[in-house]
C-alpha cells in the first residue's frame, strides 16, 4: 500500500480551537485548559484512505498577531490548509477571510482549503450562522464543516474530506507528468452539531 505524506497547516485566530482539533484528531482527547501555541506545533497521524496510507504532517500555527508573519513558512508546500473560526465569535470569521486571501496570494496554487467552524457544541451562543459560512466556503470552492473538538464532532470527517480532495497520484507512466485537471466540488455537509 502506497504511503503519501500530506502537509496540512491550521490557521486562524488565537483561541478558536486549532490545537484542540489537532489533539482530537491525533490523540482522540480534549483538554479544556490547553495552552496557546507558541510559534507552531507539529504532530502526525497516518490513516488509510482507499488504497493509500495518508500520513498527515500537521502544523498547528499560533493565532496571536505577533506570530502571524511566521505563517507562510508553515503553509508553503502544504497540500491543505484548515482555516478555523469560532462560531461564537463573529470577528474570528471575519479574520478567516484575510487568511484565505493571503493563502490565495502566497500559498501553493493547488492547496486544498478547508473551513472549520469550531465549537459547534456552543450553538446557543452562536454568532456565525452556518449558512453564511457554508455560502462563503462554496464561493471559494473550499471544504466546509462545523466541528466540536470537545465533543468529537466532524473532526475525522474533516480530514477524510481533505484526503478525498487531494489529487490522486498517477502511477501510469504514459500520462505522468501531465498534471491533473481541477474540478469544482461542492462543499460537504456533515453531521449537524446541535
Amino acid at each position: 500500500m502506497a504511503l503519501r505524506e500530506l502537509k496540512v497547516c491550521l490557521l486562524g485566530d488565537t483561541g478558536v480551537g486549532k490545537s484542540s482539533i489537532v489533539w482530537r484528531f491525533v490523540e482522540d482527547s480534549f483538554d479544556p485548559n490547553i495552552n496557546p501555541t507558541i510559534g507552531a506545533s507539529f504532530m502526525t497521524k497516518t490513516v488509510q484512505y482507499q488504497n493509500e496510507l495518508h500520513k498527515f504532517l500537521i502544523w498547528d500555527t499560533a493565532g496571536q498577531e505577533r506570530f502571524r508573519a511566521l505563517a507562510p513558512m508553515y503553509y508553503r508546500g502544504s497540500a491543505a490548509a484548515i482555516i478555523v473560526y469560532d462560531i461564537t465569535k463573529e470577528e474570528t470569521f471575519s479574520t478567516l477571510k484575510n487568511w484565505v486571501k493571503e493563502l490565495r496570494q502566497h500559498g501553493p496554487p493547488n492547496i486544498v482549503v478547508a473551513i472549520a467552524g469550531n465549537k459547534c457544541d456552543l450553538n446557543d451562543v452562536r454568532e456565525v450562522m452556518e449558512k453564511d459560512a457554508k455560502d462563503y466556503a462554496d464561493s471559494i470552492h473550499a471544504i466546509f464543516v462545523e466541528t466540536s473538538a470537545k465533543n468529537a464532532i466532524n473532526i475525522n470527517e474533516l480530514f477524510i474530506e481533505i484526503s478525498r480532495r487531494i489529487p490522486s497520484t498517477d502511477t501510469n507512466p504514459a500520462t505522468s507528468g501531465k498534471g491533473f485537471k481541477l474540478r469544482r466540488q461542492p462543499s460537504v455537509t456533515k453531521r449537524s452539531c446541535c
